[in-house]
Order: C-alpha cells, then sequence, then structure tokens
C-alpha cells in the first residue's frame, strides 16, 4: 500500500457500489481531511477515528439516497509517478467539467476545486468524484 489517498477512495468506492453502510481506513492526517471534505460535500455521513493510540484507523459512513450510494465513482489524477499540480488561475477550468467534485490538496488544506479558486489558491489535483 504505498498511495494511501488512492486506496482509501478505492475503498470508499467499492463499499458504496457493494452496498455496505461502513468502511474502515487506514489513518493519515491527509485521509482525515479529506474525509471531512467528502462529508461537507455529501459523499459520505460522517468520519471518525477509532482504535488505540498505536494503531488507529478512520470509520467512514457512506452516504446513501434512496438505497442508491451518492458516489458512483472516482478518478485517481494525481499519482506518486505523476503529481498533477494547476495554478490558481487554471484550477478552475478542471474543476468545472460536469457533476464531479474535484478535490484538490492546497497549502491552506484539503478542498474542493471551486473552493480554492475562490480563494486563489493552486495545488495537488488529487481525485475527481461523482
Amino acid at each position: 500500500m504505498n498511495y494511501l489517498i488512492a486506496d482509501s477512495i478505492i475503498r470508499i468506492k467499492n463499499s458504496a457500489l457493494a452496498k455496505r453502510k461502513e468502511v474502515i481506513l487506514p489513518f493519515s492526517n491527509i485521509n482525515r481531511e479529506i474525509g471531512k471534505v467528502l462529508v461537507k460535500e455529501g459523499f459520505l455521513d460522517s468520519i471518525k477515528e477509532q482504535g488505540e493510540k498505536g494503531k488507529k484507523e478512520l470509520l467512514a459512513i457512506v452516504s446513501y439516497d434512496n438505497r442508491m450510494p451518492v458516489m458512483t465513482d472516482v478518478e485517481v489524477i494525481s499519482k506518486p509517478s505523476l503529481r498533477v499540480y494547476y495554478p490558481a488561475k487554471r484550477i478552475l477550468e478542471i474543476g468545472k467539467r460536469g457533476r464531479r467534485k474535484v478535490i484538490v490538496s492546497t497549502s491552506q488544506g484539503v478542498m474542493t476545486a471551486l473552493t480554492a479558486s475562490k480563494k486563489g489558491l493552486g495545488g495537488e489535483i488529487l481525485f475527481a468524484i461523482w
């Protein structure tokens, strides 16, 4: 497991498509922040830490709308072999493609591309979710 971000996002997607309510994710600060953004955008109902100090993990509750998962697919954009960065002027062009939400890691934390554009921030494009 080299890339925790992609691993966590794919776990959430697979559990949503398998109609599971909960999914356990490996703990990291970036995963916790991504989970908070996904809760704010409505893809997850909640995310919380569990476990003891030496072995923490995250418990994510997947959001459903009339028994259908809110999240249907995900596209990992930035990978360890190829990081994708966009400046503040160009970040909105990737964030405005259809109904998908693009998650960006900026100097002020993890947020959607639309929020980063409003704040005038650029950063690493992590993934797109819809």
